[in-house]
């Protein structure tokens, strides 16, 4: 799908996870965090279609793991130099 663009100094963090209801839908917010706009729109892509591709891709594959249905919320956010602050590495290795 992505493989030789998604840039190399992107991570995926959860922002949540919850379940409203014992047995419902398990809602996941995941935020993909890149350093640089222009790595945004890569992830993104024309219209939508990447980001799209990506979560539909993701949810199922969330889905087959945990044996359950999903809906899952991805955004891309951009954190200028976050690969060379400790402290934002930790947050997003440790999430």
């Amino acid at each position: 799908m992505t493989f030789r663009e998604v840039p190399y100094s992107s991570a995926v963090r959860l922002k949540w996870l919850r379940e409203p209801e014992e047995g419902s839908l398990l809602e996941i917010k995941a935020e993909i965090l890149v350093e640089r706009e222009s790595q945004k729109g890569i992830l993104i892509g024309k219209g939508g279609r990447l980001i799209k591709a990506i979560g539909t891709r993701s949810r199922s594959e969330i889905e087959r793991l945990l044996g359950r249905r999903v809906f899952l919320e991805l955004i891309v956010a951009v954190s200028s130099g976050w690969t060379h602050d400790d402290e934002e590495v930790r947050r997003v290795t440790e999430a």
